[in-house]
């Protein structure tokens, strides 16, 4: 069994629990269920911000422990007030050390907010509209296309935005009228190794009227440069920034040299 396998395995386990404790009833009453929806698709076209959808991530199972300490609450600001386009907040706790608490965290900033998880489960997109997420996740991997389209019109239901990842060109296949932005990870969720030109060689097989966005791996300002030259508006990084001792500084830093070679 690999590493997505065993995290999928776990999540219909963790699901079934949580179903017991909260009901889908008490999800609809939260303060942020009805909540107006920031927009990532408006975000991502907004030339006063940078396109990066920044993440906050504690650990991995492919790294481990990346950073246990950083304080969510001064990160993301930071993150949004030097012009991230949107933040991603983990939630899923056994595996990346995140939870929903994090992303209510979060939520204090007026940016869109990713929520990353293994989404598996028609309850679990009631919950990321009650968490006061505004963008949810759907991973191709992990599901197959009759679900990914059920869910992800569920999730429009709710007025949230719906982001498929793939990293193959059969998960193609995966893409839908429901969904919103389409990213290629970089990394290959079953062996987590990392391929940088993932993205470039996908990109032209995603519709024209999917918002593309670049996962994982980016590490420089070059690869941004570059997925912006092959159509992609939107780049989700997470563990450059988060293995800094500082991540709020190197973000504010990654975005001064981006400005100065993008001009």
């Amino acid at each position: 069994m690999n590493i997505l396998d065993t995290i999928i395995e776990y999540k219909k386990s963790e699901v079934k629990n949580r179903k017991a404790e909260i009901s889908v009833a008490e999800l609809q009453k939260s303060e942020f269920f009805r909540r107006k929806i920031l927009s990532m698709k408006k975000a991502l076209f907004d030339e006063s911000k940078t396109g990066i959808i920044a993440e906050f991530k504690r650990r991995s199972p492919s790294k481990g422990v990346i950073n246990e300490n950083a304080d969510i609450g001064k990160v993301v600001s930071a993150y949004a007030r030097n012009g991230a386009s949107g933040l991603s907040v983990l939630t899923d706790s056994t595996f990346f050390g995140g939870c929903a608490q994090d992303l209510e965290t979060a939520r204090l900033n007026q940016v869109p907010i990713l929520r990353k998880d293994f989404i598996i489960d028609e309850y679990q997109v009631t919950e990321t509209r009650a968490m006061g997420a505004d963008v949810i996740l759907l991973i191709a991997a992990c599901l197959d296309p009759a679900e990914v389209k059920n869910l992800a019109g569920l999730a429009r239901s709710m007025q949230l935005e719906v982001l498929l990842e793939i990293h193959n060109e059969i998960e193609l296949d995966h893409i839908c009228d429901e969904i919103d932005l389409v990213g290629v990870n970089n990394r290959d969720l079953k062996t987590f190794e990392v391929d940088i030109d993932r993205s470039i060689a996908l990109a032209k097989r995603i519709p024209a009227d999917k918002i593309k966005i670049a996962e994982s791996g980016i590490s420089s300002i070059e690869n941004i440069l570059r997925f912006r030259e092959n159509g992609f508006k939107g780049f989700l990084i997470g563990e450059y920034f988060m293995k800094q001792p500082d991540p709020a500084t190197a973000f504010a830093e990654f975005i001064k040299q981006l400005k100065a070679k993008a001009t």
